[in-house]
């Protein structure tokens, strides 16, 4: 298998973390994004290097453009043309929309719909150029049926939705494709903080009856950067164990 170069934004912990270093389980060059985190970037790198990949240490804040730019610097001169974005940064911060406050409003769509913005344009034209370009987007089951407190969260993972297709017809010509990866409930630290009579209601409310894991998530994401997905584009793939059944 020929390595690719995969830049996978907020990987220092959770669902970025898993898809990292299952790049690493493929001989893939990854760059660990993290915006505050070195530690947990640390932590990455070192599982990505064990499991037999390459691994490049590139912190930026996706929602400053310079930084974005800067980091794309890093990766270009360590490991060359980029192959695979993930766009998976990530934040929440739920409220009432009543209650909502304009920056809290902002501060979550700058980090998820900014931040692809950003580190799509910053590697679009590796990823046009790439025999085998692939961008991938995580976005959430939130998007799609929306959920109590979340306004801000639910309206940016929505428009993750239609920059996908966007972005999978432009790249359609140049024979790179764009797919979108819609978790439902994943154990990660954002849904373990959870009191625990409401993990009980999700998982009560799943088909399946659990929660999924970030790994689970890592083997869509591993499978949609690879070859063997080149006739899929402008998808949203759901991983939410039958919750909206």
């Amino acid at each position: 298998m020929t390595a690719k170069t995969c830049v996978v934004t907020g990987s220092s912990s959770g669902i970025g973390r898993a898809i990292a270093e299952r790049f690493g389980e493929e001989g893939h060059n990854v760059a660990v994004n993290y915006r505050s985190s070195r530690e947990g970037a640390e932590r990455t790198a070192a599982a990505v290097e064990a499991a037999g990949g390459s691994a490049l240490i590139a912190q930026a804040d996706v929602t400053d453009i310079e930084a974005v730019q800067r980091m794309g610097e890093k990766v270009h001169r360590e490991f060359g043309s980029v192959d695979v974005l993930v766009n998976n940064a990530g934040i929440n911060q739920d409220v009432k929309f009543t209650e909502m406050t304009h920056e809290e409003w902002d501060t979550v769509l700058d980090v998820h719909l900014d931040g692809a913005f950003h580190a799509t344009q910053t590697f679009y034209d590796d990823l046009a150029a790439s025999e085998e370009g692939r961008l991938i987007n995580i976005s959430s089951i939130i998007g799609k049926g929306g959920n109590f407190g979340q306004a801000n969260y639910a309206t940016a993972k929505a428009g993750m939705f239609g920059f996908t297709r966007t972005l999978a017809l432009e790249l359609a010509p140049k024979g790179s494709t764009a797919n979108c990866v819609a978790p439902g409930f994943i154990a990660t630290r954002m849904v373990e903080d959870l009191p625990e009579h409401i993990k009980d209601q999700i998982r009560e409310d799943t088909p399946l009856g659990r929660l999924g894991t970030p790994e689970e998530i890592a083997e869509i994401v591993a499978f949609l950067a690879s070859d063997r997905s080149s006739f899929i584009t402008g998808e949203v793939i759901d991983a939410n164990g039958g919750k909206d059944l």
